[in-house]
């Protein structure tokens, strides 16, 4: 009898004792015993950062897809399933061939180390090999020079904004962390880079230079700006005047830009371009959440979900509910204990009426609600704390139904509300 995709990730979380462990042998070991799928894929679009990869990921596909091509696209973490990860020729892979691909290299790897995110990746590799495809996108789990997608030559390689997480992986400097994800740069291979500290651009454009890696910057190469209630990109190739994004904050001017520095680059005409404004969509990005339980429990609210998690999530969330209509907004956030909840908060302190720290459920790394709320107060914050994410909504709806709510501070904590309540 064919196991379920969950038994066999279960199975697969026991190999390697730590969930990081950052190196490429294990991959490179299980892919020769696989016949070395990243060698199969079709042409490769590699993007680190630490912001913005997957917005601007959803808007490259949206690009290609408006340009009728077929695109494989591989994301982490999932935020409800796990097979969101792998998506097949635009489709979510099916539960079935997951389960075949994830029991091939369970098999193949022989009970030998390595870690989830690893053998987990070489099955989506493995996936995409065998599933005929324009165009690949591959989302860097960690870093970029140790991560388990940097196993392949791409097309493009993206980099966007970088800025400090993960320290206790990457280092505890911009410099640092850029090294690690210029780790992606290929010899010869052009590199779309978004904005930029110029700590962290110096070594991006050093390793560049080093490898003969031809730089597609922008304020250099591409520039990207709304006027008007408009996105206007001008790049070598002339200018486009195009709808603001889909996904909503001014952060996400930039990530299009990097999206039509990419789309341009490989030769999708203005209608391509415009398909990846509109059309792109990424759950737990300033999503409206319109149905489900939450929304039975709070009718008249208006409410949304975010799963920025570093200090420049919390700026760019904050320029968004700027930008909003004015309306009393409530923030309900639960933390890992690995971010910088201080900074993250600071910026949505003068955004929000108050804050109800909860834990996230069934995650061992939460922060503890009371240090969440102990974390908003010291920023300002008019801050509590509750149970649930739901007894944390009844208390605000109960003095103001239609308050603005926002679900906030983790992916971890996103995936739950989308698999409870969404």
């Amino acid at each position: 009898m064919t196991q379920t995709s969950d038994v066999i990730l279960a199975r697969m979380m026991a190999l390697h004792p730590k969930i990081i462990d950052l190196t490429l042998d294990r991959v490179w070991r299980l892919l020769e015993a696989l016949g070395n799928p990243q060698d199969a894929l079709p042409p490769v679009i590699h993007l680190a950062g630490t912001n913005g990869k997957g917005s601007t990921q959803a808007m490259i596909r949206a690009g290609f897809e408006g340009m009728g091509k077929s695109v494989h696209a591989y994301t982490s973490p999932h935020l409800a399933r796990f097979h969101e990860r792998i998506r097949l020729a635009g489709t979510l892979i099916s539960e079935a061939y997951l389960s075949e691909v994830l029991d091939e290299c369970y098999a193949k790897n022989g009970g030998e180390t390595i870690t989830y995110f690893e053998i987990t990746t070489v099955a989506g590799l493995l996936a995409f090999s065998r599933t005929a495809a324009d165009y690949t996108l591959l989302e860097v789990g960690l870093g970029g020079r140790l991560d388990a997608t940097n196993v392949i030559i791409p097309e493009v390689s993206v980099i966007t904004p970088i800025s400090i997480d993960h320290e206790q992986f990457l280092g505890n400097t911009l410099a640092k962390i850029a090294g690690e994800k210029a780790g992606i740069i290929k010899r010869g291979v052009p590199v779309v880079v978004g904005p930029q500290p110029e700590e962290a651009m110096n070594v991006i454009e050093a390793t560049a230079a080093g490898l003969g890696a031809p730089l597609i910057a922008y304020g250099q190469h591409w520039h990207v700006y709304e006027e008007r209630g408009r996105l206007i990109f001008q790049d070598e190739a002339g200018l486009l005047d195009l709808p603001l994004p889909a996904l909503l904050g001014a952060h996400q001017v930039q990530n299009a830009g990097a999206a039509l520095a990419v789309l341009r680059h490989l030769g999708a005409d203005e209608a391509a371009c415009e398909a990846a404004m509109a059309d792109a969509e990424w759950s737990a990005r300033m999503q409206r959440l319109k149905s489900g339980p939450m929304m039975d429990a709070a009718p008249m609210a208006e409410l949304w979900l975010d799963g920025g998690h570093n200090a420049a999530a919390g700026l760019a969330l904050a320029d968004v509910l700027a930008g909003l209509p004015k309306r009393p907004t409530h923030l309900i956030c639960g933390m890992l204990n690995t971010k910088d909840v201080t900074g993250y908060m600071t910026p949505l302190a003068a955004q929000a009426e108050s804050l109800i720290a909860i834990s996230i459920p069934d995650e061992v790394n939460t922060l503890p609600a009371e240090e969440t709320e102990a974390a908003a107060k010291e920023v300002g914050l008019d801050a509590t704390s509750a149970d649930s994410a739901m007894d944390a909504l009844k208390a605000i709806v109960a003095d103001d139904p239609q308050a603005r709510v926002l679900i906030c501070g983790s992916l971890y904590l996103a995936g739950y509300i989308l698999r409870e309540h969404g």
